[in-house]
């Protein structure tokens, strides 16, 4: 860690650490328009910020990271011309940096529709997760192709399929439970806190059903500057807050006696 990441992480709690962290990575082509340069040039400058987000993750402990790293309608929005530089650079990561992923024991995944995407970039992640199974530290996951409404309605096909193999609906109990066992994330726990960079305030068709009780944490930097020290920031954000999960929090009055009752008490032991 540099000196500006130690400093925040001093700040932390290690024992509540968020066990799950997932980030929308936003801002690349206004980051490169501020410098008039091609949106293509803020899509090779965020690299730098994954490595750097992801290194920093991994040593202080985080079990999972995901990452939204494109959607299933970046297919029709963006320029032919931008996804196939996506599609490249996307490879090109992975060449890169399956030696920085074991050396830090980290094991990487995906989540969306990898079939529909071009056979070149399918080899590609299939050698690199490949080449990180064995590592038992962080999963980093890779959201490619995806869409939460898309991974939703997979998971009811996948109902509708398991119930016609197993006597018909007449036999078929659905719950939250039964139904996160089929989303893309069931290997991982729900995320604690999602991360939006370049201040935009909507989670983007982004783990719909996951979020459902994230903390959420919006800030204003752009992701080509989003480094490890802005996601030490936002765990530190996360720490100050309560989450009560829909129930009532602790009574401000209370906590303040609390307070002050506990030298009195530990003077006693």
């Amino acid at each position: 860690m540099d000196r500006k990441e130690s400093d925040v992480y001093l700040r932390l709690d290690p024992a509540r650490l968020p066990k799950h962290i997932a980030i929308i990575m936003d801002g690349n082509g206004r980051w490169a328009r501020r410098r008039h340069m091609p949106r293509v040039a803020g899509h090779r400058a965020g690299v730098a910020s994954v490595r750097s987000t992801v290194e920093t993750a991994a040593r202080i402990g985080i079990p999972a990271l995901t990452l939204y790293a494109f959607s299933e309608e970046n297919w029709k929005k963006r320029p032919r011309t931008e996804v196939d530089f996506l599609m490249r650079l996307l490879c090109r990561y992975l060449k890169a940096e399956i030696k920085t992923l074991n050396e830090n024991n980290i094991r990487l995944e995906y989540i969306g529709r990898k079939q529909e995407l071009p056979e070149s970039v399918q080899r590609e992640m299939e050698e690199a997760s490949e080449a990180t199974r064995a590592n038992t530290g962080m999963v980093l996951t890779l959201a490619l192709n995806y869409s939460a409404r898309s991974e939703i309605v997979d998971a009811f096909r996948s109902l509708a399929e398991a119930a016609a193999r197993n006597g018909g609906l007449s036999h078929f109990q659905v719950d939250e439970q039964l139904i996160s066992e089929h989303l893309y994330t069931r290997h991982l726990p729900d995320p604690d806190l999602v991360i939006r960079t370049s201040g935009e305030m909507r989670l983007s068709n982004f783990l719909l059903w996951q979020l459902a009780y994230a903390e959420i944490y919006v800030t204003q930097t752009l992701w080509p500057d989003f480094r490890g020290v802005q996601l030490l920031e936002g765990i530190e954000e996360y720490q100050s807050r309560e989450r009560r999960y829909g129930g009532l929090g602790r009574d401000p009055g209370q906590a303040h006696d609390h307070a002050k009752a506990r030298p009195h008490a530990e003077a006693k032991r």
